[in-house]
């Protein structure tokens, strides 16, 4: 017999004129497969009609025997398999005549992917059999199946009605088929798994077990090798069930499945009303049936990411004694190392795929958390990309990043309702920057507005900024430069987008901004009013125009030194006398003036004052001396200190810039949002700093204890907790404590070595070197703990990373003096199996926080004597150490004032203050305002003292 060869890519193919092949006899042999006599005729046929029209002669018998077109001829001829083939067919079929042979044998080699039947069993029964929640079999199935974080569920119920079990998804079984998955391992090639659960579905009616078709215990029929189910569909969620339209109907493989090996859960968690030494009685009965099957088992511990140190030991420990079964430790709910349980048990069924590499879950969790920081930081930098406009939609949005990696890769790790919070969050910022844009504009034109629409000082001289408002609004051109918008705020409504309409929104009229730009007008007004009052310069210049320096500047020069001198002269007599108008401050309150007082009371208040010399200084400028007046009258009626004849030089602002600039954390009411940051008691802002890995583990843990949404339950009440973990050089950008979008209102340092302890101090330390001097100071003294922690699986605090814990928690006690943080006593043994701390230590942090912020035990309040007006009304006082200044009458005047306004029950305390022992000794003046602060004391029943404020800031009491 004639052979002919021919060579193509390096691979013979065996080509033979069809008669010829069947002159062959007995049997014929190929790489792959045994071809019975009888096949080989039919296939020889099958390939003769198939090449007769291209080449009457020759067909390619390497292609011809192939093991797929072997196994399919042999169906359609009636023959079985001799070998046994473990996998079966997947009902595709290939169109006879078909010439695309690549894509053919393509779809062959899919087809031949190995299919593993796997089996996830564990404790199940009535609440009383197993707790009140389940030991995680259904989330465990449910994140490897659908690993996407959309398609993930927590709440997987075992209690069921009757229709609900009798439904085409229960099948009225005590066991889920969660349908076939595909994975692509390192080791071999592509194989297909169908995962199933074996349960035990409780009726919502009696609370027993559903009867059904197997009435086996759980143990035994958790044993099974073989299951099969008539038309049962995929399970997906709780929700499916009843609804199975509404989910995509996929059936359970027809036949029986032959079960490839079994994935063994043991909950390590605390479950609510379960002991775990039982459940660990009834693995072990589990184990010794499954362990008869003679089929691979992988012993899964779940909910890690809560598991108690004791539990997780007693497990590993199982493990071992009953032949060093694989242990892997999984969280489903964090996704960490479900592939590697059931890699491993794929691993142990076919040895062909390597030996299981098994890793810890912390070392897993700690992969992962990177790999998420990395996924958060691409698509916050593709949404900073994309979004430009504050009124993007999510939906639109949405669809435009649907084909981007850096959102499949954020929404396939932390879910759409993440990613959706993090678009409204840039979108706000976005907003938020847009307002201050359109505000700016608006503020730069209300000048103009003002000057066109009341250009006349008489108009507006006496009136407050509530009745200029009304002037302006009664003005024919109003319109022209103010908009009046149904909705309010400005900022929420449309007018803000509307970038041709510049006009300005009424309501930022209501704002101090406004009314300073305002004051700002009347100010321009009444220096205009009085360059036209004043002698001209003319006059003033005869006098000076005969000196020989007159030559010497410009005629220009001369009118603006003048014109300052004058400015100069008035603002000296407007201080002198509203320093007179302190001096008189009971008058104001005697007569019991309102925001707008009569004739009368205004005539009483100029005869009083009519004879001082500070009163007739401002004569010829009598409109702006009753204006003055008015501003009085409305501190007096109004006294805060924006109202203040001072502001924004008023001492409350002083002493707030001088509380907040020293004590930041104990005094956070000065320019909160500035420097702090949201101070809404329901957010908390910590910053976690520790080295290699330890601030991260840290933050995942805390992570565990909050809801979806990052809201942490203390003490009974929900705060949503943001954490930033930081792990390097504390001066680069990307590991700094302040961010655009995140202000700390704390900081957590922890430390397990001599190494990571140098680490924390060395960065606080860079830290509050580098905030010296600048705005954001207070970041010096920003609320610091410190901690000293375990590694994994450290069961004690004897030695940790070869130092005594002794040597350890002194370093740690010595550093906290030192830089001025508390020293939190570290955890306990045994709270929590790879735990850095236990809940009550975060706690612990958090209420430490909440104290700073919100401190009511005992609280002293610096404030003037107008502010406290305020507070009396709001607050409930014990007391006052009330303050004069033994050099200033206004200052004990407007002391005197302030205690008409105090009920005599509460005690009071006068301070006189000097700036030096020869001022309070030696000064007449200043002992008569001393004998007078004793006098007021003795009236009141009150104490004196007097004091002196050394250069130092230190008081010396003087007088007891």
């Amino acid at each position: 017999m004639k052979k002919h060869n021919k060579e193509h890519h390096g691979s013979q193919d065996l080509t033979l004129p069809w008669y010829l092949i069947l002159s062959c006899c007995c049997c014929w042999k190929t790489s792959d497969l045994v071809v019975p006599p009888r096949l080989a005729l039919l296939l020889l046929c099958q390939a003769e009609s198939s090449t007769r029209s291209s080449h009457p002669t020759d067909f390619n018998l390497s292609s011809l025997f192939s093991p797929t077109s072997a196994a399919r001829a042999a169906a359609r001829a009636g023959l079985t398999d001799a070998g046994g083939e473990r996998e079966k067919c997947d009902g595709s079929d290939v169109t006879e005549g078909d010439e695309s042979q690549p894509a053919m044998m393509a779809k062959k080699q899919d087809a031949r992917a190995p299919i593993y039947n796997l089996i996830v069993v564990g404790l199940s029964g009535t609440e009383k059999e197993k707790g009140q929640c389940g030991v995680g079999k259904s989330c465990f199935c449910n994140r490897y199946v659908r690993p996407s974080a959309d398609d993930f569920y927590l709440d997987h119920t075992s209690v069921l009605s009757t229709s609900d079990f009798g439904g085409r998804v229960v099948n009225n079984d005590h066991f889920l088929f969660w349908g076939e998955v595909s994975r692509v391992f390192e080791e071999g090639p592509e194989c297909r798994m169908h995962v199933v659960e074996q349960t035990e579905f409780i009726d919502d009616q009696t609370f027993q077990p559903h009867r059904s078709t197997a009435m086996q215990p759980y143990i035994k029929r958790a044993a099974g090798t073989k299951l099969s189910s008539a038309e049962k569909l995929m399970y997906f969620c709780t929700d499916q069930l009843g609804l199975e339209q509404d989910f995509e109907q996929k059936q359970m493989p027809e036949g029986k499945l032959q079960v490839d090996g079994f994935l063994l859960c043991v909950d390590v968690s605390r479950g609510m009303n379960r002991n775990f030494d039982d459940q660990l009685k009834f693995v072990t009965n589990l184990y010794g049936h499954i362990s008869k099957t003679k089929k691979p088992i992988v012993l899964v511990l779940t909910k890690c990411d809560e598991g108690v140190e004791r539990y997780i030991k007693d497990a590993h420990t199982f493990g071992i004694t009953k032949k060093s079964l694989p242990v892997v430790e999984t969280s489903a709910r964090s996704n960490i190392n479900v592939d590697l349980a059931f890699l491993t048990l794929v691993q142990l069924i076919d040895k062909g795929r390597g030996k299981p590499k098994i890793i810890p879950y912390f070392e897993a969790l700690k992969l992962q958390s990177q790999q998420i920081a990395s996924a958060k930081d691409r698509y916050e930098w593709l949404i900073n990309r994309i979004v430009k406009n504050h009124n993007e939609t999510w939906l639109n949005t949405s669809r435009r990043m649907n084909t981007s990696p850096e959102f499949k890769e954020y929404v396939f790790l932390e879910g759409t309702a993440k990613c959706k919070k993090l678009f409204q969050q840039h979108v706000y910022r976005l907003k938020q920057e847009h307002i201050e844009r359109r505000r700016k504009i608006y503020l730069s034109t209300l000048p103009l507005a003002l000057s066109s629409l009341v250009p006349d000082l008489d108009e507006i001289d006496q009136l407050s900024w509530s009745g200029v408002q009304k002037v302006l609004e009664s003005k024919q051109h109003f319109a022209h430069w103010f908009v009046v918008l149904e909705d309010s705020p400005w900022e929420d409504t449309s007018h803000i987008d509307n970038m041709e309409d510049e006009r300005i929104p009424s309501d930022l009229l209501e704002t101090g901004e406004a009314e300073d730009l305002f004051n700002a007008h009347l100010e321009h007004l009444r220096n205009e009013c009085r360059r036209a009052e004043m002698r001209p310069w003319e006059e003033a210049r005869s006098f000076i125009m005969n000196e020989e320096f007159y030559q010497w500047l410009e005629e220009t020069e001369y009118l603006d030194l003048y014109n300052r001198h004058q400015k100069e002269i008035i603002d000296r007599a407007k201080e002198d006398f509203q320093e007179l108008l302190l001096e008189y401050s009971e008058l104001f309150y005697e007569l019991e003036v309102d925001a707008k007082p009569s004739k009368e009371k205004m005539g009483a208040i100029q005869e009083v004052l009519g004879e001082e010399q500070r009163f007739k200084a401002l004569q010829k400028l009598p409109a702006e001396r009753d204006a003055l007046v008015l501003k009085h009258i409305h501190f007096v009626y109004h006294p805060t200190k924006e109202t203040c004849p001072s502001s924004p030089h008023c001492g409350d602002f002083k002493i707030e810039q001088l509380l907040v600039s020293r004590f930041p954390t104990c005094y956070p009411f000065f320019d909160v949002k500035a420097h702090f940051g949201d101070t809404k008691a329901d957010r908390i802002n910590l910053v976690i700093l520790g080295k290699d890995g330890l601030a991260r583990e840290f933050a995942n843990e805390i992570r565990a204890l909050c809801t979806n949404d990052d809201w942490y339950v203390l003490d009974g009440k929900m705060y949503e907790l943001t954490l930033r973990p930081i792990e390097g050089n504390v001066r680069l950008p990307v590991n700094s404590f302040n961010t655009p979008t995140f202000t700390p209102h704390g900081c957590l340092c922890l430390y397990n070595s001599k190494e990571s302890l140098s680490y924390v101090i060395e960065s606080l330390e860079r830290l509050r070197e580098s905030t010296l001097g600048r705005r954001d100071s207070q970041l010096a003294q920003l609320p610091t703990s410190l901690l000293l922690v375990t590694k994994r699986g450290v069961g004690s605090y004897v030695e940790i990373g070869g130092e005594t814990a002794l040597h350890l928690i002194t370093q740690g006690q010595q550093t906290a003096r030192r830089l001025q943080c508390s020293f939190l006593d570290p955890a306990s043994p045994g709270v929590g199996y790879g735990h850095n701390v236990n809940e009550s230590q975060i706690n612990q942090v958090l209420r430490g926080l909440l104290d700073i912020r919100r401190s009511t035990s005992f609280k002293l309040s610096l404030l003037s004597y107008h502010a406290s007006f305020t507070l009396r009304k709001s607050r409930l006082v014990h007391g006052y150490i009330a303050v004069y200044s033994v050099s200033r009458k206004a200052s004990l005047e407007t002391l005197c004032a302030f205690l008409c306004e105090v009920q005599d029950i509460i005690p009071v305390q006068l301070l006189a203050v000097g700036d030096s022992q020869a001022e309070l000794t030696d000064s007449d003046y200043a002992c008569e305002q001393q004998m007078q602060g004793e006098e007021l004391a003795h009236e009141i029943e009150g104490r004196f003292n007097s004091v002196v404020c050394g250069s130092g800031g230190l008081w010396e009491v003087c007088i007891g």
